[in-house]
């Protein structure tokens, strides 16, 4: 298992590298000016544009920005906001809890739907309940996030007002936050009435970013069990009299989850990226609104700081993925 570990350890300095080539390089081929972006339609004299430049170090070779850029990475600098001046690294924290309760709810909602449907579906094959879930997760993988959001607003908040249009919480709810998440602070508040509006604010944009993983569970949850309920050992609990629904839950079930596992890994870096779309809709105060800002505002620091640090997120929890086949089944850290 220690072997397995530090293979996969390895592994995470090579992909960071990767990612700063990526974050700093890419960047900078957006078309603009970042100075005078940040001038604003006020406009800038060439004598404070050409010293702006300089203080940045815009007007060095970009491989000596680069150079310059690593070096600040390993003393932990991620840079300051353009447009802020605030650090890069104190306004991704303020805002990532926001990200972190939607992923985290959203990849829930997936879960809780996503894996039952694709159970039911195997087990029911050719069914008309197969049939509708098959249907029903290829219709959630096709569906553009920002036309389904807009959907969804159009329907449940235009038509219906069951559910506010943006935001974490109704405007007339006031706390300090204690966690970031506005779920729990809301409950910890006790204030009457807010977390009932921090849930109701949650639940579009949830199911939003939750429609397209959910999709992708069901249908591989389906593929899986079904491989795994043609396997022999299937048919010998059966021959045993073991009832279906312990045949389903308890052996195939469990053989079945490898893949699922694997999938759900893959989902994180699916729902950051969807995040910065559903966030946008929602106008949901999080790390991916924070990014398209930024992009509009070519604030360099931000961009390079906030695609590092969720590529540092993403790259932790598929190291925990990877952890996680051991314990679901141990032949496989031996193996490898």
């Amino acid at each position: 298992m220690l072997r397995f570990v530090l293979t996969r350890l390895s592994l995470v300095v090579p992909t960071f590298i990767g990612m700063t080539l990526l974050a700093f390089f890419l960047i900078r081929l957006v078309p603009g000016d970042p100075i005078e972006t940040l001038a604003g339609e006020r406009g800038i004299d060439p004598a404070r544009h050409a010293a702006l430049v300089k203080a940045y170090g815009l007007d060095r070779p970009v491989l000596v920005q680069y150079a310059i850029y690593l070096g600040r990475l390993a003393h932990g600098d991620l840079g300051r906001s353009m447009i802020t001046q605030a650090p890069v690294l104190r306004e991704f924290a303020a805002l990532f809890p926001a990200t972190i309760e939607l992923a985290v709810c959203a990849i829930l909602f997936a879960l809780v739907v996503g894996i039952p449907a694709g159970m039911l579906a195997a087990v029911r094959r050719n069914t008309v309940l197969d049939h509708g879930v098959m249907v029903g997760s290829l219709t959630g993988y096709s569906m553009p996030i920002f036309w389904w959001g807009l959907l969804l607003i159009l329907l449940f908040s235009v038509q219906l007002g069951w559910t506010p249009v943006s935001g974490r919480i109704g405007v007339q709810y006031y706390f300090e936050p204690v966690t970031g998440f506005h779920l729990v602070d809301a409950w910890l508040s006790g204030e009457p009435g807010a977390l009932r509006s921090a849930a109701a604010h949650l639940v579009l944009p949830m199911i939003v970013l939750g429609t397209n993983p959910l999709a992708i569970i069901a249908r591989m949850t389906r593929s899986s069990m079904l491989e795994v309920l043609g396997e022999d050992y299937i048919r010998t609990a059966r021959a045993k009299g073991l009832s279906a629904t312990r045949v389903v839950a308890l052996h195939a079930f469990r053989n079945a989850l490898i893949p699922v596992v694997t999938v759900i890994g893959l989902q994180v870096s699916v729902l950051f990226t969807g995040a910065i779309l559903t966030e946008t809709i929602f106008s949901w105060p999080g790390v991916g609104k924070w990014m398209i800002e930024a992009i509009s505002r070519r604030d360099y620091p931000v961009l390079q700081g906030g695609l590092l640090l969720l590529g540092g997120v993403v790259m932790t929890v598929n190291l925990l993925v990877d952890l996680t086949y051991g314990l679901i089944n141990p032949r496989i850290s031996r193996a490898r």
